[in-house]
């Protein structure tokens, strides 16, 4: 078991996390909700401010600020009928440097603000312009942020949660145990799950927590696999990603005595990300969730042919953002940007496919399950393409 330990833990710590760059400690206090949203001028072009990372001397964030934009300005080429005056705020990464940029943008007319990415920096920029009825589409994925005229645009546990749950319950597998590490995302996760359980006509079958290191991932085999078999368990979600306890885990539970076969292993964040993680032996089988991948590549394939080069895995938010700013606008309504138009039931399409805002700030998104079968991901149950009767 050591050996085998070992030789995933090296293939592990090879690969990127994605969501948790999105998860910093937010205020306690969300902003007080905009009531009717700033008024637009009929013919004018619509101020969007872009806050980014972009100035905290971190390559990881500049890299991504100039994606984000990039992404922001392809889409703008694609609206029809609406123009777009893009401003970009460099937020530095910091939460109180976004709330000075946030009220500057506003002060420069901005009437939305797009980002920031951190969960810190988009609730307090969200508080700094509440009183001023401008609302904030945060790229973060943290809830615990939304609300107000606070929203987010990034792929939450909830929503996948719900999607994975509902297709799980589904198939016959509904009773599930939770594993899950102990730090606040992988227990908000964990919470996500247990929600979706009860919602969706499940059987919780009972959870098991570790600590994220390599003993506590050790220490927690036998738990989880007692814990399966003692409740007859034949789902087991996971809330770690593959840069974490994730192939450790899958790999030392399949080999003592939990059939993947038998018990379906679900994953709450992405498996195939990056690629190297099809191949990790784990994994193969699991069910996660993504956005609809013919969808994904085509915008890949834009933005590479407009930038040379591939757009950072959070980019397609920002199109999304201007997405559903031109939609709403090219209404050509006043309040197009309320809180009321932002959470209209029949959504946008985007890159990522179809999603819609909720009036708590959270969000729905279309999403596809998929499986990694010889070491490729294929897609068993499509991403909806329309919010009517979607199983999200």
């Amino acid at each position: 078991m050591t050996t085998t330990f070992r030789r995933t833990r090296r293939q592990a710590v090879r690969l990127l996390a994605i969501a948790s760059a999105l998860w910093l400690a937010a205020c306690d206090s969300l902003p007080t909700p905009s009531a009717n949203g700033p008024r637009l001028n009929a013919g004018d072009p619509v101020q969007v401010a872009l806050l980014v990372p972009a100035g905290s001397g971190q390559a990881g964030d500049e890299a991504l600020a100039q994606s984000l934009e990039n992404a922001a300005r392809l889409a703008m080429a694609e609206l029809q009928g609406v123009e777009v005056d893009l401003r970009v705020y460099r937020t530095a990464g910091d939460a109180q440097t976004a709330a000075t940029v946030a009220a500057e943008a506003v002060s420069d007319g901005a009437k939305i603000l797009l980002g920031p990415v951190y969960a810190a920096s988009a609730n307090a920029a969200g508080a700094a312009v509440a009183g001023r009825g401008v609302n904030v589409l945060s790229f973060s994925n943290n809830t615990g942020i939304a609300g107000g005229n606070v929203f987010v645009l990034g792929h939450t546990f909830e929503n996948t949660a719900n999607r994975l749950t509902a297709y799980a319950v589904g198939q016959g597998n509904s009773n599930i145990m939770i594993a899950y590490g102990n730090d606040t995302a992988e227990r908000q996760g964990r919470d996500a799950i247990a929600t979706a359980i009860g919602v969706y006509g499940g059987s919780f079958a009972g959870e098991t927590s570790f600590e994220l290191s390599q003993n506590g991932v050790v220490q927690a085999v036998s738990e989880v696999t007692d814990t399966a078999k003692a409740s007859g368990a034949n789902a087991i979600f996971y809330t770690s990603g593959t840069a974490g306890a994730l192939p450790i885990l899958t790999q030392l539970v399949s080999e003592n005595g939990i059939d993947p076969t038998e018990t379906q292993f679900i994953g709450l964040q992405r498996w195939d990300i990056p690629p190297s993680a099809r191949d990790l032996p784990g994994l193969q089988g699991g069910w996660f969730a993504l956005p609809s991948p013919s969808l994904t590549t085509q915008f890949e394939a834009r933005y590479e042919a407009a930038y040379g080069e591939p757009p950072h895995p959070i980019a397609g938010l920002a199109f999304d953002g201007i997405a559903a700013i031109g939609a709403l606008v090219s209404a050509g309504n006043a309040g197009s940007l309320s809180a009321a138009a932002l959470t209209q039931p029949t959504g946008f399409v985007g890159v990522n496919g179809i999603f819609r805002f909720r009036p708590d700030g959270t969000n729905e998104r279309g999403l596809a399950i998929a499986t990694i079968i010889d070491k490729q991901v294929t897609v068993i149950d499509p991403a909806p393409r329309s919010f009517a009767g979607a199983g999200l």
